[in-house]
């Protein structure tokens, strides 16, 4: 360690080479970067390097580095004692060692013997292993997040292959229907149309000056599970769980919304202990203020933030985000996310096929599902066939290669009516069967696949069962493998199981779904069932966004995340079958996403101020900017 006893300037050369050579000493705390210049502050107290925050300086290498020279952290101004092993964000239970009890004033507050993170990870393992079902597990793990959120996130990035389905779909479904039963202390903010004309300064009710990514919800269409109003929270909270976990967003920069505008479900209405609003959902332009008002509020307080639309029902998701994707960084994680990682999924199970990227254009895709997620999906899978061919094909002999069937059947021009006509969306007529194409409108999904022979069979209708044994082996019929994939969660929801996809397709489909699905032994041989989920795609586009402040998120950044997640796939996975990567790899998943999203921002003239050596490495740059789990040293300011 001998540069570390070295002079300070020796210290201060590579800190401000993460970012500028200018670096300043400062005796008071301020935030980690000056909103108004490109100058990294570092503070020094007592021949310590201190930073404000826990920012994502602090990363996977700090665990190489002895505890007692990583960078210390200094807690806010005024916070002491008791109120720091209160604060889940500092809290670090019994591995607070001794010399730091003294300082922070936690002597006798705690018991005596220092028991270090190792510990405490064998002690959580021990408690999940001691529950039995699912929920009890999701409990569990979300009281050590109001506790203690560094273990938490530590738990996560440890096991995220075995926890990612219990923080996130599907148990999350389960938990947001027990939400008000479940419920122990807050978490997020709730904005209501009580708020209206107050959320500008509202939004400085919460704590942390340097929020970078929001994930916010109206509860209108929660899964496969439909309004739940308020109760919908856990769903902002368990995507913000993976951005941490698998993004590598430092936990003090993510926020958790639910825009309550009341709700439909009479049970939640008639409910003595819902905590929402309990009236009938706003419309129109009531319900249009809200959001209006809130995205001004927010973007005035945190201008480079990214803001993730989650679960907004089909009639307003697409509106908002036509509305706000050229005004903001933000996007629609259903619409937008769900198309990426659908895309990424051709992409990698064409290479199954033995075709290139470039061949996706050849496929006839056959979608049941004509939402905002059904429609988002087709609009990325059009896009994609467009350009990975090098603009080959046009949109329109794309779309002639897709066909979306919504509750009536078919969507086409012959034999609809105008009254039907005109209540399909421009993208719904987008992908409309053309007059004269030989299909009609309200054909089956079965009839449709016996004429259109499509080789993509995908599923976006949150009916469980819906793609019976007879359609599915008509499509199986036509071509020797296959590509299915029913994406509705939970797993309750999903339109066709992994063990029926398999069995009716004599082992032969190339299968993927929403929800995890344990391998099938069938016909003698041993089939894992890869997960088409979004988890794959929003980490890291939302690492480069908020490292890369990106004005904007386009179409071909998203195209890129595609791309980058199907070519992240090892060899080894490549060889058993898989369509995804694991999910026990999902941060270097992550991380190559998060370049690949910059490089086409870089392309396109839409990243922030990114220093030659950054934008030269942008893999390097990427990795140095995510947040890893682990404890650092804690000074107070004086």
């Amino acid at each position: 360690f001998s540069i570390m006893l070295k002079s300070t300037t020796m210290w201060l050369k590579p800190l401000g080479s993460l970012r500028d050579p200018a670096v300043q000493h400062l005796g008071s705390l301020g935030s980690l970067r000056d909103p108004g210049s490109q100058t990294l502050k570092v503070y020094k107290r007592n021949g310590i390097i201190v930073d404000s925050v826990p920012d994502a300086y602090h990363t996977a290498a700090d665990r190489q580095i002895p505890y007692a020279f990583r960078k210390a952290l200094m807690v806010p101004r005024g916070t002491d004692g008791a109120e720091i092993i209160k604060d889940p964000l500092y809290n670090k239970g019994t591995a607070f060692e001794h010399g730091e009890r003294d300082r922070l004033g936690l002597r006798g507050l705690l018991p005596p013997r220092h028991l270090d993170m190792e510990v405490q990870l064998r002690r959580v393992r021990r408690a999940l292993d001691s529950r039995e079902s699912n929920i009890d597990k999701y409990i569990l793990l979300r009281d050590l997040l109001d506790r203690n959120e560094t273990l938490f996130y530590r738990v996560l990035v440890e096991n995220i292959q075995e926890l990612a389905p219990i923080i996130y779909t599907p148990t999350v479904g389960e938990a947001c229907t027990k939400f008000a039963a479940m419920y122990r202390r807050p978490r997020g903010m709730y904005f209501t149309k009580y708020d209206c004309g107050h959320m500008q300064p509202m939004v400085y009710n919460w704590p942390n000056d340097d929020v970078k990514i929001i994930v916010v919800t109206d509860g209108s269409r929660i899964l496969g599970l439909g309004d739940l109003g308020a109760n919908g929270m856990g769903i902002p909270i368990g995507k913000l769980s993976l951005y941490c976990a698998a993004g590598g967003i430092a936990p003090q920069h993510v926020m958790p919304v639910v825009l309550d505008c009341g709700t439909n479900n009479e049970r939640l209405l008639e409910s003595d202990f819902y905590m929402g609003i309990q009236e009938p959902r706003l419309t129109g332009e009531d319900y249009y203020n809200v959001v209006e008002e809130f995205m001004t509020a927010v973007y005035q307080r945190w201008p480079r933030c990214v803001v993730q639309f989650e679960d907004f029902s089909s009639d307003n998701a697409l509106t908002i985000l036509e509305k706000y994707q050229n005004q903001y960084c933000c996007f629609n994680d259903d619409i937008q996310g769900t198309g990426a990682i659908v895309l990424s999924g051709l992409i990698s199970a064409s290479g199954l096929q033995g075709k290139k990227p470039s061949q996706v254009k050849d496929h006839v895709i056959l979608c049941a599902g004509a939402g905002s997620a059904g429609m988002g999906i087709m609009k990325a899978v059009q896009a994609g066939m467009v350009s990975l061919s090098g603009y080959g094909i046009s949109e329109e002999a794309a779309a002639d290669r897709i066909f979306v069937c919504d509750v009536d059947g078919l969507i086409a021009k012959d034999g609809c009516s105008e009254k039907k006509w005109a209540s399909y969306t421009p993208e719904q007529k987008t992908l409309a069967k053309r007059s004269g194409s030989g299909f009609s409108q309200g054909m089956s999904l079965l009839e449709v696949a016996a004429k259109a022979k499509p080789s993509v069979l995908v599923g976006v209708t949150a009916c469980g069962g819906l793609f019976k044994e007879e359609l599915v082996r008509e499509v199986a019929r036509h071509h020797e493998r296959p590509i299915i994939f029913p994406l509705s969660n939970p797993t309750t929801s999903t339109e066709v199981t992994a063990e029926d996809a398999y069995s009716w397709t004599d082992g032969r489909c190339i299968y993927a779904s929403g929800s995890p699905f344990e391998p099938v032994e069938i016909f003698g041989r041993r089939f894992c069932p890869s997960q088409c989920n979004n988890m794959f795609i929003f980490p890291g586009l939302g690492l480069a966004a908020s490292i890369g402040d990106l004005q904007k998120i386009t179409d071909n950044m998203l195209t890129a995340a595609a791309v980058a997640c199907a070519e992240s796939l090892t060899e080894e996975e490549r060889q058993v079958g898989q369509v995804f990567p694991s999910v026990s790899r999902i941060r270097d998943v992550s991380a190559e996403v998060a370049a690949a999203v910059l490089e086409e921002a870089l392309h396109e003239g839409l990243a922030g101020s990114l220093l030659p050596h950054e934008r030269n490495d942008l893999d390097a740059f990427v990795q140095r900017r995510m947040y890893f789990p682990s404890y650092v040293p804690f000074i107070k300011h004086h």
